[in-house]
This record gives C-alpha cells, sequence and structure tokens, in this order.
C-alpha cells in the first residue's frame, strides 16, 4: 500500500491511497477510479513521515471502465495504473503485490490501509464487511477521511487477497467512520484483464 500524490510528487500533498496487485508483469496498482485521472501522478509505497522507502514511482498509463468514463457511475470506481519501471525493477518484484479477489461475498473480515491527507503515516483498521447494496460494499472503520480513497480492503492478512477499495457510493462515503467500496464482480475481472494485458513497451 502507498500514498498517489500530484505531479510535484513528494513535494506536494498525497490525496489518495493505491495498492500493488498480484500480475504477470509485476508492474500494476489498484485505486479508486475517482483518485486517477492523470499519469502525472505518482505512487510511493509504504510512505511514512516525509519517507519513500521503496521510492518514488511514476504511471505510464490508467485503465478505467468506460462507463466510469461516461458518467463517473460509482459501481465502476475501480481503477487500475501500470507503472513505469525504476532501474530496470517492477514495482511487484520491489514490494510484492495482492492477489485480485473477485465475487469473494462478506464472509471474511478485511483490513484497510489508508492515507489520510492530515496524516503522514497509513491508517490501520480491520472490521467485518456487509453488503450495502447488491453492487457496493460497507464497512465500519474510524478516521477514515480524505485521502484514504483508493485504500485496499484486504482478506486473509497482509499480503492477501484484495476485494475492494475504498470508493463507489459517495466517493467512499460522506462520514469519516463509514466507507463503501465498489463489490469486485465480472466488470472489475475484465478492467484487471485489459490492464494486466496493456503492452506499454
Amino acid at each position: 500500500m502507498g500514498a498517489v500524490f500530484g505531479s510535484s510528487g513528494m513535494s506536494g500533498s498525497h490525496f489518495c491511497t493505491a495498492s500493488v496487485v498480484d500480475s504477470a508483469r509485476g508492474d500494476l496498482i489498484l485505486s479508486a477510479a475517482h483518485c486517477m485521472d492523470s499519469t502525472s501522478d505518482v505512487f510511493v509505497p509504504a510512505y511514512h513521515d516525509g519517507i519513500a522507502p521503496y521510492g518514488v514511482w511514476h504511471l505510464d498509463r490508467i485503465v478505467v471502465d468506460q462507463q466510469w468514463s461516461a458518467d463517473s457511475d460509482p459501481d465502476d470506481d475501480v481503477a487500475f495504473g501500470i507503472v513505469a519501471p525504476s532501474d530496470g525493477r517492477t514495482i511487484q518484484s520491489v514490494v510484492g503485490g495482492d492477489e485480485l479477489g473477485i465475487d469473494q461475498g462478506t464472509s471474511n473480515p478485511v483490513t484497510i490501509v489508508g492515507y489520510p491527507q492530515t496524516s503522514q503515516a497509513p491508517l490501520t483498521c480491520t472490521n467485518r464487511i456487509s453488503s450495502f447494496s447488491s453492487t457496493q460494499l460497507e464497512i465500519g472503520c474510524t478516521g477514515f477521511t480524505g485521502g484514504t480513497s483508493g485504500s485496499p480492503w484486504v482478506a486473509g492478512g497482509i499480503p492477501g487477497t484484495v476485494i475492494g477499495v475504498l470508493g463507489g457510493y459517495e466517493t467512499g462515503g460522506d462520514t469519516p467512520d463509514i466507507s463503501y467500496s465498489v463489490a469486485f464482480g465480472p466488470s472489475v475481472e475484465n478492467l484487471y484483464q485489459e490492464a494486466a494485458s496493456d503492452r506499454t513497451d
């Protein structure tokens, strides 16, 4: 997991969260679509207190659902970023990555790690999830304010299986104590396959 900064990098402020997701090429991060709209943004895994222990990583391409591009449908608030290599290494080879979980239901608790804009360290919460609707998941976690959008919902420990990202309904929620995610189904799996098969070289 890590923080997303704008084009000025760490000299600016972080505004969203993302995580590395396992792929054959090892170059994918996952976040909310409303977080990822510019390849000028950078990803800083394990960011804390002004330190980038694994470096600053740049984006080559962002992949979002066509329905998100058309009308910002909250049921499509998921994005994959294709990360450029650094010093000949992929981001996954440096920090590892979570498996992508599709149609996982709500039986397992999840751990969320996110970066509030007002903090220089991540916030972590583990709790059980529930279905908010047929297309959205819900969780109660305290303090997930602006900046935590895109935070992965990880089942089975860390690294584990990411089954959601903070976003979706009300772009993740209108209070800091209740958060939402798109329920990962076939459309997210198709989006992942599109991103995983994209060639940037």
